[in-house]
């Protein structure tokens, strides 16, 4: 065993493991995958023998005492019922039965004497499992074909998903080995387990799977559940959290007492199903419950987060507000201070004022927008863009403005433009000695 507990498991010995742990409840890990290396990763019969021992049939591995053990329903163990076969009768009877004696006591001792020395020879083909539903399926048309249609309903999947349906939905399990060479098989399927108040009881009130021990499948669960006879039914439920087998009925039962036998275990262990149907709706409701407050408080929680988000929108969109107010102001405040500089240039470079006493002198009274009035007087000879430096230099002038002449109006050409690339004189403009002339704003333009 020292091998496959070194390498690494594989992703289905993987699955296998958790699967067993999750149906037998052992929490450690090292013990289940120690328990599925015994059984070979067969983890049907690793669960079945793991739930046996928990009520007393011996484990596979451990083999029984030489003494029967004798179940106790009030010690919560296995409930089990035997049906022997029926005694001789008469002088006659016995007298048959003690010559046949003999010669039944050598078949079956050279029968079992054969069977154990095949197996040095040609190991068991039913101890390798491949196709597990397939023997389900196989065993049905067999049943079928032999008894009838009129039948149970089986349970078409292995009896792994057996057991997982099962305590999934909280409901009892019927497994039925079937032995195809035992002379009471026969006699069970065709007059008890075929008969019309057992299928009623099967179909409405359990989960039925059934197998033959001779396909490798019924041969798996039987080294599981170790039947003693055939017939054999158990009865398998999910108690205190596990799959537990509660009932064993062994031997050729007749169809009203297997009706009573199965009511009786039913019956029995009834209040544990209940008990765990109001647990897993507390366990359900406890969930539910949780689940809402999650949600409440995912709700609630991204309530928070938007409006803490849009305060956060709230406060970037102030903030750059304020810088685009401010980075206005600042773009203000350098825009004044260019202009106040470009207008103290133009003053420092502005011509001196001719006297009133030179002849080639004009007197210029400009009109400007706010009514008041400036008067300064300006050579002949000196270009209109000199009237418009001055009008520029002045504090209240506007900053965009053009200079308009009354008789005849006119705008004056100040500025360099396409029409006039460099503006005429004050004569070459036809001004007189004494001009009004007035200032237009057109900042606003």
């Amino acid at each position: 065993m020292a091998a496959p507990e070194e390498r690494d498991l594989t992703q289905e010995q993987t699955e296998k493991l958790l699967q067993f742990q999750d149906l037998t409840g052992i929490e450690s890990m090292d013990q289940c995958r120690h328990t599925l290396e015994q059984h070979n990763w067969n983890i049907e019969a690793a669960v079945q023998d793991r739930l046996n021992e928990q009520e007393g049939v011996p484990s596979v591995f451990n083999p029984p005492p030489s003494r029967p053990l004798q179940v106790n329903t009030a010690d919560h163990r296995i409930y089990s019922y035997v049906v022997s076969r029926p005694q001789p009768r008469g002088l006659l009877g016995w007298g048959y039965y003690l010559i046949m004696l003999p010669f039944r006591f050598t078949y079956y001792t050279i029968l079992d004497i054969f069977r154990f020395a095949l197996r040095f020879i040609r190991p068991d083909p039913r101890s390798r499992v491949t196709d597990p539903v397939g023997d389900i399926v196989s065993f049905m048309h067999s049943f079928e074909e032999k008894y009838g249609r009129a039948h149970p309903v089986f349970y078409q999947g292995t009896y792994s998903q057996a057991l997982n349906d099962a305590k999934r939905e909280l409901r009892f399990l019927l497994v039925y080995l079937h032995g195809d060479d035992h002379q009471d098989s026969d006699e069970f399927c065709r007059n008890t387990l075929c008969a019309p108040e057992v299928i009623s009881l099967i179909n409405t009130r359990m989960l039925f799977w059934a197998c033959s021990t001779n396909k490798p499948e019924g041969y798996r669960v039987s080294q599981a559940l170790r039947e003693n006879t055939y017939p054999f039914l158990a009865m398998i439920m999910l108690k205190d959290r596990r799959m537990t087998v509660v009932g064993r009925l062994e031997g050729l039962i007749q169809p009203d007492d297997l009706i009573n036998q199965l009511t009786f275990i039913m019956d029995a262990n009834q209040t544990y199903l209940v008990s765990e149907r109001l647990e897993r709706e507390e366990r359900n409701q406890t969930q539910v419950l949780r689940q809402q407050q999650d949600e409440a408080y995912l709700a609630s929680l991204r309530a928070d987060q938007e409006k803490e988000r849009k305060k956060r929108e709230e406060r970037e969109r102030k903030r750059r507000k304020e810088e685009e107010v401010q980075q206005q102001k600042l773009a203000e405040e350098r825009r004044r201070q260019n202009l106040q500089e470009e207008k103290e240039r133009k003053l420092e470079c502005l011509p001196p004022e001719p006297s009133p006493d030179d002849p080639e002198s004009v007197k210029i009274i400009f009109k400007l927008p706010n009514d008041s009035r400036v008067e300064r007087r300006f050579h002949f000879s000196q270009s209109l863009t000199v009237i418009h430096d001055f009008l520029f230099s002045l504090k209240e002038s506007p900053e965009k403005f053009q200079i308009e002449a009354n008789f005849p109006r006119r705008v004056l050409p100040c500025v360099p433009s396409e029409e006039w690339p460099t503006p005429p004189t004050l004569q070459e403009a036809g001004l007189s000695h004494t001009e009004v002339l007035f200032v237009q704003d057109l900042t606003d333009e």
